[in-house]
């Protein structure tokens, strides 16, 4: 049986668009390094794959939670999201941070609908998500279809962040947490106090695909970082 690597690119090679840019082989550690005080060596450590798992099926379900835990991670995480629901403009990049929070408490099909708002407005990350998503469930015909969703998008000329200047979505023991589950093949989750924050949100839709879904409110990111 071939390997998940020749089916798909891993987290490693993959260029997933200006959002993440996953394009070196050294991503998780610089992701990892801008979001906490862990030196590169940690960082390596925590965001490298454990042994290869024994399917294709439960190594997308890895890939998936590693990518999440990276947009959770990422520094620009929090002003996304803040974004996403106090700005009169759409911003595909919040809805791919929603969608990571969703997942990471279980609620899968939510997660599945705002990936699908994002990819939909040209986020190639959230495509890269979709197309993980969809193999998990071993729809590869999907899968295939957001894998080229996500090539087809251009990369953008990426420019320096200002770091000092972007305030973390989740605490960094939250998010150090996170990234040490998916090095240990455990599967990504909030502390009970953050998951009350997203059970409490509205639920102003219950989409005939994907059920309930919950909508962000304009308070979300300061809650959850602080």
């Amino acid at each position: 049986m071939s390997g998940p690597a020749d089916q798909h690119p891993s987290l490693l090679t993959w260029h997933a668009g200006p959002y993440l840019g996953l394009d070196t082989d050294a991503t998780e550690a610089r992701i990892f390094t801008c979001t906490s005080t862990a030196p590169p060596a940690a960082a390596a450590h925590i965001t490298a794959a454990p042994a290869p798992f024994p399917s294709d099926h439960e190594q997308a379900f890895h890939e998936l939670d590693l990518a999440v835990a990276l947009v959770l991670n990422a520094p620009q995480a929090g002003r996304s999201l803040d974004r996403l629901v106090n700005s009169h403009h759409i911003h595909p990049e919040g809805a791919l941070v929603f969608g990571s929070l969703l997942f990471v408490t279980s609620r899968t099909d939510a997660a599945q609908f705002w990936w699908q708002f994002a990819a939909g407005s040209g986020n190639a990350t959230a495509a890269y998500l979709l197309h993980l998503h969809h193999l998990t469930l071993g729809e590869t015909r999907d899968a295939a279809h957001w894998r080229g969703q996500a090539e087809s998008v251009p990369s953008k000329p990426r420019t320096p962040c200002a770091f000092q200047n972007l305030t973390p979505l989740l605490p960094e023991d939250v998010r150090r947490d996170i990234l040490a589950r998916c090095h240990e093949g455990l599967h990504p989750r909030l502390p009970p106090a953050l998951e009350t924050v997203i059970n409490r949100l509205t639920i102003l839709c219950d989409d005939e695909d994907f059920g309930e879904v919950p909508q962000p409110s304009p308070t979300l990111a300061g809650q959850l970082a602080h």
